[in-house]
């Protein structure tokens, strides 16, 4: 029942993930395997819903992480609720003590909810396949179960689902409008201040300047890991931070075909990909998939992902905002090449800290105490988007890698890069300090 769907761009993608469930779902499928597949349509989700750029993908998936978990602590000896110990969330619903319930029905009823929750205003191909899965996956996971245990089990997964979301509302990140982007702001003033890099007119404006105040899960707060600040801007050719831009331009220029390819590997645009978040959600289920994790162990990772990712971009969102740096594009062009141009597309959003660094660096904490030093593991995460996959020596490697692939790109300075893997780092290191299992 383990079924690979990392799918294509486009209306096909989203059709096929879940049609392709229903063709061979003619046994029960393992919780695992159903867990797996949920997560594999919601990152095809991600992707083709407006509203989800990076931090708001991120935010979505603490929140079913969240969900899974607890749906399935008072199934398991081994684990322990996350109530208590994340900020506003108290309790979770309680199984009836002494009464059978199916682990397999409680996700799918618990994540049939949860999607709609989280991505209820993805456009019509998305509405479609949600609507699909929900039917099809609900058959599969109901058959020959009792009456009786399909009820109680529906019911709880619902139940836990709905306390996750209603606790969600208040975090600062519940709505967003116009994609993220505000109908107004004032725009701080000076040579080293973030300009628009590009003429549409809804970016004129960054990206979600407030998200770096959202409630964190793990974190203390989004100023808890503070990093150190980019280095002072000047036009000298022997400061640094003109060498950092020297380099940047540079690499560009004399990109080797590798590094190229390293850039677009790690890209995550959205609305053309999964996101940073769900690269590294992709990731983790190709890797709990080859090592066949069991159900505890699954829902227990899933659930650190989400909040690291998460908490590492509104501690990201707080810098940027804190130093509202601009881009090489911006400094490269007004300072060195007027006719330079970066491999990928720049992001409307202050330069530093680098999101991608900070997302890889709290996933390369939570991954490394998950699985441990040097595990080795193959990303295929781009291989349907013609995108050769990559072999990493340990997630460590990977993190690394995604954050330089910023820099081979063009769109950030090596300082924001470095900062911000170790912000993350320290992001992540929260959320491996939570008490998950007895």
């Amino acid at each position: 029942m383990i079924i690979r769907r990392i799918a294509v761009l486009g209306t096909v993608a989203l059709l096929w993930c879940v049609a392709s469930f229903g063709a061979i779902a003619s046994s029960r499928p393992e919780p695992g395997a159903m867990l797996r597949d949920w997560y594999f349509l919601m990152n095809e989700l991600v992707r083709h819903t407006p509203t989800y750029s990076p931090p708001v993908a991120s935010r979505s998936f603490a929140y079913l992480g969240i969900t899974v978990f607890e749906s399935a602590v008072g199934g398991s000896d081994k684990l322990v609720s996350l109530a208590g110990q994340l900020p506003g969330l108290t309790s979770v619903p309680a199984r009836e003590a002494g009464a059978r319930y199916d682990e397999a029905v409680i996700i799918s009823a618990a994540l049939s909810d949860a999607i709609v929750y989280y991505f209820g205003n993805t456009g019509p191909t998305g509405q479609r396949s949600i609507k699909n899965a929900k039917a099809k996956w609900h058959a599969a996971a109901i058959e020959g179960v009792p009456t009786d245990v399909v009820a109680r089990s529906e019911a709880y997964g619902k139940a836990v689902a709905d306390v996750i979301y209603k606790w969600s509302l208040d975090d600062g990140g519940a709505e967003v409008q116009n994609m993220g982007f505000p109908f107004e702001l004032d725009l701080p003033k000076g040579e080293d201040k973030w300009v628009p890099t590009n003429v549409i007119r809804q970016q004129q404006y960054p990206l979600l300047p407030n998200w770096g105040s959202n409630r964190t899960f793990a974190s203390p707060s989004g100023a808890a890991c503070a990093t150190p600040g980019n280095p002072t801007y000047s036009t000298e050719p022997d400061s640094q931070f003109y060498k950092e831009a020297v380099e940047v331009y540079e690499t560009v220029k004399a990109a080797t075909p590798e590094q190229a390819d390293i850039a677009r590997f790690w890209s995550d645009d959205p609305m053309l990909s999964m996101t940073p978040p769900g690269h590294w959600v992709s990731i983790a289920l190709q890797v709990g998939e080859e090592t066949n994790l069991p159900l505890d162990e699954n829902v227990d990772l899933l659930a650190r992902m989400g909040i690291a990712m998460s908490d590492a971009f509104v501690g990201c969102w707080h810098e940027k905002y804190v130093y509202n740096l601009l881009r090489p594009v911006t400094y490269i062009k007004r300072e060195i090449d007027p006719k330079w141009e970066p491999i990928l597309n720049t992001p409307p959003f202050p330069e530093y800290p680098s999101g991608h660094s900070v997302v890889s660096g709290a996933m390369d904490a939570v991954l490394t105490a998950f699985f441990g030093d040097n595990f080795a593991f193959e990303d295929k995460t781009g291989s349907p988007d013609g995108r050769n996959p990559r072999f990493f020596t340990s997630f460590n490697a990977a993190a690394e890698e995604a954050g330089i692939s910023r820099l081979y790109g063009g769109i950030h300075f090596r300082a924001a890069i470095v900062d911000g893997l170790a912000q993350g780092r320290c992001i992540g290191a929260y959320a491996v300090a939570l008490k998950t299992r007895k």
